[in-house]
């Protein structure tokens, strides 16, 4: 088993969040395929990347869409690894997204946690 190759992100809206991913953090639109039966198979992955993407899955019921934006518990639940983290934060901020705090020079890196558009927690993290 050489990689994890999807992980699941719980949605509301198959286009709001396919535009978040793709226009706000400038992921790549992998596929977009309608199943058919209402759903769609959504995958996005940062730019570049050759690994992990992510399914965007609508909720199909109460108990899933209770459980969007809050995934991980409050947590951070995902972390984005970049090159260029100054240009990164800059490009991200203009785009409106919401940071919940400053830039933090660590010692593993730099670091700032933001959300996404249903409030899920991210770290944007330039390692050292």
């Amino acid at each position: 088993m050489p990689h994890i190759a999807l992980v699941t992100l719980v949605v509301r809206d198959y286009d709001e969040a396919r535009a978040f991913y793709t226009d706000a953090l400038g992921f790549e639109l992998v596929e977009d395929t309608d199943r058919g039966d209402g759903s769609r198979w959504v995958v996005v992955r940062p730019r570049g990347a050759h690994g992990t993407g992510m399914l965007l899955a609508r909720a199909k019921d109460e108990e899933q869409e209770a459980s969007v934006g809050a995934q991980t518990g409050g947590r951070v639940g995902f972390f984005l690894h970049t090159e260029d983290f100054a240009a990164d934060h800059a490009r991200m901020t203009a785009a409106g997204v919401r940071f919940l705090e400053e830039p933090r020079h660590e010692v593993y890196g730099s670091v700032a946690v933001f959300e996404d558009l249903y409030g899920n927690r991210w770290d944007l993290l330039q390692p050292a």
